[in-house]
């Protein structure tokens, strides 16, 4: 099973690409984390909503055939680790792969979010983007460990 993590914006910070590939290269080969970022739109003379439903289309670009979708949004569901573990081993015994979407600055369209599976927040903050991808790399690895009964969580 792979993990995609499809996210607006293709340059971060050193720290942050440095940051997540450590998480990534954690996981096993049958459950593979992957980064897909799509171009952010340029900004200008846009509206929010153009700005959107530009990088929504990229991001439909990005996503496989019958993924799980799972939107990243400040409204989402709150999950703890041991939760979010018990979401990871639902998603494996589907036996499809799942997307977790991240949008740009302006956030996603709705016609988008409208076609999640499940929408999750990372906190009730509002999260630099990169710290974003490294906080749910992070999450998602903790998750598999609890599952796997590996030592890395602690309750």
């Amino acid at each position: 099973m792979r993990l995609l993590l499809v996210a607006v914006g293709q340059r971060q910070p050193a720290w942050a690409d440095t940051a997540y590939d450590d998480f990534a290269k954690r996981f096993p080969p049958e459950l593979r984390l992957e980064l897909k970022a799509v171009k952010a739109e340029t900004r200008g003379s846009k509206t929010a909503e153009q700005l959107m439903a530009a990088e929504a289309a990229r991001i439909e670009a990005a996503l496989p055939k019958g993924v799980r979708r799972i939107i990243l949004d400040e409204r989402g569901e709150r999950r703890t680790s041991v939760q979010l573990a018990e979401r990871l081993k639902l998603w494996m015994g589907e036996g499809r792969d799942a997307a977790l979407i991240i949008g740009g600055p302006d956030g996603l369209h709705p016609d988008l979010k409208a076609t999640a599976d499940e929408t999750l927040r990372l906190s009730d903050l509002t999260l630099p983007h990169a710290f974003a991808r490294v906080l749910l790399a992070e999450g998602l690895y903790r998750a598999w460990t609890v599952t796997t009964g590996h030592p890395y969580h602690r309750e």
